[in-house]
Formats: C-alpha cells, structure tokens, sequence
C-alpha cells in the first residue's frame, strides 16, 4: 500500500493533471480501495480533472467532472457527447468559458444530441461560452426529450430573442428543469414574453434568472402576467433590465395574487414614485415574498420603507 500525505484539493488537481496520460487517468478514475480510503467521499467521487473527456465513458464512479477554464472547443465536446451517450453516473458537468467562443453552436449541438440519450446528468453549465442561438435551439429540442436535467446555465450566451423562444417552447413539454440561468444572452422583451407564455403551464421551473436581458417594461409586464398564474417560481431575477415604473407596477400587481414566489430581484432598474408605491402596497397584503431586491436604488428603497411605515 502507498503511503499518503495530507495535500488540499489544488495540490492534488496539479498532481493529477499534470502527470497522466490519457490510459494512466482511465485507470485513475477507477481509484483503487486503497486510494479511496485516503480521502473523503465527496473528493473521491468530485476529481476534476481537465482535458480527458472521454475517460468518462467507461468511469462507473464519477459523479461530478469540472473541465472549466479549458480550451475544449468543438472536438473536446464531441468527445465528451459520445461519453456522456454510455456514462451512467455522471450527474454534474462544468463546462463554464470552455473557452470563449470555443464551445461555440456546434459544440452545443453535439452535446444536446448526448442529453436526448442520457438519463444521470443533472447539473449542466454551460456559462461564458456566447452559444448563439442555433446551439441553444438545438439544447431546448433536447430538453423536450430529457427527463433527468434539473438546471441548465446558460449565462453569458448570445441567444437572443430566438434561442429565448426556442427554450421557452421547451419549458412547455419539459416537467423536470428547475434552474434556468440565463442572464446577460441579448433575450430582450420579445424573448422574455415567449418565457413568460412558457411560465403559464410549466410544472417545475422553480428558479429564472435574466439579470441583464434588457427586457424593459414589456418583458416584466409579460412575466407579471405569468406570475398571476404561476405556483411553482419561487426566484426571478430580473436586475439590470431598464425596468421603469410601468414594468414594476405590473409586477406589483401580481404579486397581490401570486402565492409562490419568495424573492424578486429588481436591483438596478429605476422604478420611479409609481412603481416603488405600488411595490410597497404589494407588501402590505402578499404573505410569502421573502425578499425584494432593490439595490442600486436607494431613493425607491428609502420610499418603501416610509409608505410601509406610515401604511402608505
């Protein structure tokens, strides 16, 4: 038996990524007993290790695989689609600016073509890599398939308007994703109205983030609709969008019927007197909003806390 030393997670990321080969890591991500019983469960079961996608395919232990920061490109993601077609206990894969512009649309397309055959991952990051909108038409087809994902990061993608509408006619079939992160992806209010019409009948989205989407007024009042509706969201994130007193109004207004939602992030928008009023009247009678984000307005949190006081 080799004798181990105490070494911290970098330490053993550097050792390992640094001094295998391709057959030697097929080998390591089998771990043998005796390297298992000297670490933890949660590191024996979460290695990182960059650059050797397919090892996977064979792994029957590997839960999590983060290769973020790598310059995968297009043939790294095939490689990996094609392990992630047979692998069978992989449920977390970060591929966060794998790198930029490198995972691009065909990469996207070659790793939803995997999700339509998986049934483990759960946990699929794609952020940072400015997918366009055919790479993300092509992850939502799969969605309407996949039945085991429960959150997808698509932030910092560049999907516009279109790869909005393409997930949003996915969220209307798909009953498992939960997260939804895609903030700073160019959606716009058009984009944002075709989530919102998915938001009428989806069963599981729990979490939407769309912070920096310039969705403006139209895109909050289409999603205030959506709220009316709505029992499953419990987080919506919608700061840095040029939401003005129009937008917050609507937004107000549903909450006086949503009985879900438990916090709203409106932080860098500029909601005026009317918007801040009717928020802080919302408040007065909605029972499970937990939290309301207005950073970055100090003047519209200063007005809500006075209304809330006097009882507007």
């Amino acid at each position: 038996m080799f004798q181990t030393c105490p070494l911290d997670l970098r330490e053993i990321r550097s050792i390992i990524s640094g001094n295998l080969d391709l057959n030697d890591l097929t080998s390591c991500v089998r771990v043998s007993q005796d390297w298992k019983d000297s670490f933890t469960p949660p590191l024996y079961k979460s290695v990182v290790l960059p650059n050797h996608a397919s090892s996977i395919r064979t792994n029957s232990t590997l839960t999590a695989l983060d290769l973020s920061f790598n310059s995968l490109g297009t043939y790294g993601a095939q490689a990996l689609s094609e392990a992630l077609k047979t692998n069978s206990t992989l449920t977390t894969l970060d591929l966060t600016n794998s790198s930029i512009w490198s995972i691009n649309d065909n990469g996207a397309q070659v790793l939803a073509e995997a999700l339509k055959i998986n049934s483990t991952l759960t946990t699929l990051n794609l952020g940072d890599n400015l997918i366009g909108q055919d790479g993300v038409q092509a992850l939502a087809e799969a969605l309407k398939i996949n039945s085991t994902l429960t959150t997808l990061n698509l932030w910092y993608s560049s999907m516009g308007p279109n790869g909005a509408q393409a997930l949003g006619e996915a969220l209307k079939i798909n009953s498992t994703l939960t997260t939804l992160n895609s903030w700073y992806s160019s959606i716009g209010p058009n984009g944002t109205q075709a989530l919102a019409e998915a938001l009428l009948t989806n069963p599981t989205l729990t979490t939407l983030n769309l912070r920096s989407n310039s969705i403006g007024d139209y895109g909050a009042q289409a999603l205030a609709e959506a709220l009316r509706i709505n029992s499953t969201l419990t987080t919506l994130n919608l700061s840095e969008n040029s939401i003005g007193d129009n937008g917050a109004q609507a937004l107000a207004e549903a909450l006086l019927t949503n009985s879900t939602l438990t916090t709203l992030n409106l932080s860098g928008n500029r909601t005026g007197d009317n918007g801040d009023q009717a928020l802080a009247e919302a408040l007065l009678t909605n029972s499970t909003l937990t939290t309301l984000n207005l950073r970055s307005d100090p003047i519209g949190n200063y007005r809500i806390r006075c209304w809330l006081r006097y009882d507007i």
